[in-house]
């Protein structure tokens, strides 16, 4: 009886210059050995306690980074998916302000804005659109865009993130009206942020509680 490929596989997802984008490496191995690829791996039985903790060190590994939040997504499976034989992926995705990325050392990482994605292997295009659409309704009602914006971020900055994981743009008294309602921010004392011609502007961090809150959850807890 051939035995089950067991892998993880991490959706990295990002913002920058108003794009939401992706993490792609190219493979070292066949199957698809040198195209670009979702970072991934094999479970490793004998040292990892968790998927979650599978993810977490193949996504640091081959990406260079720990990333602030990181959520299982789902279970791909079945024996089409990898020309090796029947297997199955518990796929994750992970949010990342872009600087985390940016001063990463000797990453291979390339981003690719997520609706311009080339032909992709196995099915990888299809966790990607998984990932994608769970962050963007997520977005209507949480507070987990505020991970791709870093420990500290301005409104006008948070509400920018809004806009381009919900594609539309966002009444400002509106928006902060909701931001206001979820109370998931707190100011950070004496710091302000430039806005152009305008005041500068205050910046805020999210709540001990709502940060702890959203790490719960992205166990599954």
């Amino acid at each position: 009886m051939n035995q089950v490929i067991c892998t993880v596989d991490v959706v990295l997802l990002t913002i920058r210059q108003d794009a939401l984008m992706t993490a792609l490496i190219r493979r070292e191995h066949a199957p698809h050995a040198g195209d670009l690829a979702l970072p991934g791996g094999y479970i490793h039985a004998d040292k990892d306690d968790s998927v979650y903790a599978s993810a977490m060190r193949v996504i640091t590994a081959k990406a260079g980074i720990v990333p602030p939040y990181l959520e299982q997504l789902g279970t791909f499976s079945g024996p089409g998916r990898d020309p090796r034989g029947w297997s199955v992926s518990i796929a994750h995705y992970a949010l990342v302000p872009f600087e985390i990325i940016d001063q990463a050392k000797g990453s291979q990482v390339q981003l690719v804005p997520v609706d311009k994605l080339c032909a992709l292997p196995f099915d990888h295009a299809q966790i990607v659109g998984m990932a994608v659409e769970r962050l963007r309704n997520k977005s209507q009602y949480s507070s987990l865009p505020c991970f791709l914006a870093g420990e500290s971020f301005t409104l006008p900055q948070l509400q920018r993130i809004y806009e381009v994981l919900m594609g539309e743009t966002l009444n400002k008294v509106s928006f902060r009206r909701k931001i206001t309602e979820m109370d998931m921010l707190e100011p950070v004392e004496g710091r302000f942020e430039a806005a152009g011609a305008h005041r500068p502007a205050q910046v805020y961090t999210l709540k001990p509680g709502s940060r702890q809150h959203l790490m719960l959850l992205q166990r599954g807890l």
